[in-house]
């Protein structure tokens, strides 16, 4: 299983976590759609020749974006995973995941 961590802006994170939701994401035994996710205030400054979703080259740009956590089976984090890079708004959305172990991994 992994745990599956990205950065939304708030326009989008409905919209994203239901195409992750719909390719398995955030289901665990008897739950599905689970998820953490809280507030804050990203900042990126555009860079000569990106196609940012918002604010201009050269420019310090901040927004109210969330960070989202969710689970995933492995045989799920290659379609999750291809449809948050299709389906965020932004060019090069950040997002990590790590590997995690369950009480049935033990």
């Amino acid at each position: 299983m992994y745990q599956l961590c990205f950065y939304v802006p708030e326009s989008h994170l409905e919209a994203v976590k239901a195409a992750l939701f719909a390719q398995g994401a955030g289901h665990y035994e008897a739950y599905d759609r689970c998820c953490w996710q809280v507030r804050g205030e990203g900042q990126f400054r555009p860079l000569a020749g990106s196609r940012p979703h918002v604010g201009e080259t050269d420019r310090l740009e901040r927004l109210d974006e969330y960070k989202v956590e969710m689970i995933c089976r492995d045989e799920a984090i290659q379609a999750v995973v291809q449809t948050l890079l299709a389906v965020h708004p932004y060019e090069e959305p950040a997002y990590h995941f790590y590997k995690i172990l369950t009480a049935a991994d033990l």
